[in-house]
């Protein structure tokens, strides 16, 4: 039997089991399953190894994707640079840590890209903000990470500091934060909604529910949206292709 399967914790927002079962009844992938590990810490993903040796490929999701390095053996150059993995490689005794979030951010959000949008604000911290950034530094789009804490280093700010002058030059703001995620329906993070335009692009990696109150606020003024799902597609067939070699 060839085992896949996802860490994280909570699972109730992720869509992999669902997606992958149906990828493996749809293209006849026989002898294949996929399974959630709902981990409650980290210190259990050894335990997880050992009783499933069959694992060939792990999906990492919140809030493992940087804790998660401190038991593989090889990371990808990705990885190494932005310090953060969602997808795991199984081989025998070895686990390579790589990135699709990188892939699947970057052909999903070039999609609505326009000319003017050359300054973005990233909120939150965590392993899928570090991926978003790897890709605005590779796209050649300036940001500042905007959080909770601010002032973390000069390249980030808090929520206080968003104003009329940062909301009119960064054209760009994508939630990294799991904030208006399924079951929080009515959150959204807190930036003056009212200060959005037509030349605003705003981007939410949750993708349940699929119009989040961040992008229900953007288009009421509007802004162009976009939701994570196609993210996720993008980046788990990526990750199928790493784990068979495609």
């Amino acid at each position: 039997m060839k085992l896949y399967g996802l860490i994280g914790y909570p699972l109730g927002h992720s869509f992999s089991k669902q997606y992958f079962t149906e990828k493996f009844e749809r293209e006849g992938i026989a002898d294949s399953y996929f399974e959630s590990f709902a981990i409650p810490a980290i210190e259990e993903f050894p335990d997880l190894l050992a009783a499933n040796p069959q694992l060939l490929g792990l999906g990492v999701t919140i809030p493992y994707k940087e804790q998660v390095l401190q038991f593989v053996t090889e990371q990808s150059d990705e990885v190494k640079k932005i310090g953060a993995t969602n997808s795991i490689k199984i081989s025998g005794n070895k686990l390579i840590a790589y990135n699709t979030d990188i892939i699947g951010f970057e052909q999903s959000f070039c999609k609505r890209l326009e000319a003017h949008h050359t300054k973005a604000l990233v909120l939150g911290t965590g392993g899928a903000s570090k991926a978003v950034q790897y890709v605005l530094e590779k796209l050649g789009i300036e940001f500042l990470i905007v959080t909770r804490q601010g002032g973390l280093n000069d390249n980030s700010i808090h929520y206080d500091a968003i104003d009329q002058k940062i909301m009119s030059d960064y054209k760009v703001i994508i939630n990294c934060t799991p904030v208006g995620m399924h079951p929080n329906e009515n959150s959204a993070p807190d930036i003056p909604y009212h200060l959005l335009g037509a030349h605003h692009y705003l981007y939410d990696l949750v993708y349940k529910p699929a119009k989040t109150v961040f992008l229900k606020k953007g288009e009421e003024n509007g802004a162009i949206i976009e939701n994570g799902y196609d993210m996720l597609l993008i980046q788990a067939e990526a990750s199928w292709k790493i784990w068979n070699d495609l």
